[in-house]
């Protein structure tokens, strides 16, 4: 009989949210951005429509992030923005048949922010609602053999955690996070912008200047760019002309940050599976994993060679919408940490 229950994975990460409907794959591809009415806390835009007003609005409305490094930071404006989700994406005709979702969460988070993140997907609509972490699902939505036996390397590169784990039959062998990610990288472009050239830039400014000359490992021809933004001495706007190689120095700060924990758990895998990993090679997945020759640098600094996921956006989602296929397994792995 056909099954009538919509089953969603979701990816509710801090800077974009996706969602992988069972049978039809991803299906909603959106900035996890809100804008709300201040006075009555009514949404007026979810996603790309919220993150055009972001620093472009008036007093009564604002728009924000209801995410911070991987976890909720503003829980009655990502619950809203989970009913507006789930509603978009079931319809609003199933005549009250509630889904079931897996949605991910970043490795390291604590019992309380795990359990919030689920709780609000069951108050925002969904029969049932369990977390999966966010190197698992990258693994299975990278294609990752991580049902068999052998070490398998994933680094999760997010907008608020990046998160590395070594996996082996199905469970997690050891697992890291880091809350350092693309934010932290818009962060400090912003900081050298305003510390260089008495600058003022906003945030989709320095996501701009990241994704157009920034890089981790030296480029064969260094790249200029104009930015526009407020001369903090003169309060007027001005333009400026960086280089790839200053945003580069600026960079590697969270770019060591991120090295020093993947040598950590290089140095706390098990030496069979350090084999197998040598064998295999680290998968990079996630938006930072795009970052230009961010994949060179792990390499020239860890010895092993690494791959940039295919479409490595999306592998959480998609790792979650395989993930249902294991639903028995997640709710009774749910269960037994106290959650169910």
């Amino acid at each position: 009989m056909f099954n009538l229950v919509p089953e969603l994975g979701i990816d509710l990460g801090t800077t974009n949210i996706l969602v992988y409907l069972k049978g039809k794959g991803i299906v909603l591809r959106e900035p996890c951005v809100v804008a709300k009415n201040v006075s009555t806390g009514g949404l007026l835009a979810v996603g790309t429509e919220a993150q055009e007003m972001l620093g472009k609005t008036p007093g009564n409305i604002q728009a924000v992030c209801p995410m911070s490094e991987g976890v909720i930071a503003d829980y009655s404006t990502t619950l809203k923005m989970l009913e507006f989700i789930i509603a978009k994406v079931c319809g609003r005709s199933l005549l009250g048949i509630k889904p079931i979702v897996i949605i991910a969460v970043p490795s390291e988070v604590t019992p309380v922010e795990k359990g919030a993140v689920t709780q609000a997907a069951r108050e925002a609509g969904a029969k049932q609602a369990y977390p999966i972490e966010e190197p698992r699902a990258a693994a299975i939505g990278a294609g990752l053999p991580i049902s068999k036996p052998g070490g398998n390397m994933i680094v999760d590169l997010g907008g608020g955690t990046t998160d590395i784990a070594v996996l082996s039959l199905d469970g997690t062998v050891i697992s890291k996070s880091i809350r350092v990610g693309g934010i932290k990288m818009d962060e400090v472009i912003q900081r050298h912008i305003k510390n260089k050239y008495n600058l003022m830039i906003g945030d989709r400014t320095a996501e701009e200047i990241k994704l157009k000359i920034g890089s981790a490992s030296p480029l064969q021809e260094e790249l200029l760019l104009d930015v526009k933004g407020r001369d903090l001495v003169a309060g007027l706007p001005k333009v400026v002309t960086i280089s790839s190689l200053e945003i580069r120095e600026a960079l590697d700060e969270p770019v060591t940050a991120i090295m020093g924990r993947i040598k950590n758990v290089l140095e706390l895998t098990p030496p069979e599976l350090s084999a197998d990993i040598i064998e295999r090679g680290i998968v990079l997945t996630g938006g930072v994993a795009l970052l230009r020759g961010l994949d060179q640098r792990i390499a020239h600094e860890t010895g092993i060679h690494v791959i940039v996921a295919e479409d490595p956006l999306s592998c959480v989602a998609v790792g979650c919408g395989k993930a249902l296929d294991q639903l028995d397994a997640i709710r009774d792995q749910f269960i037994e940490t106290g959650f169910g």
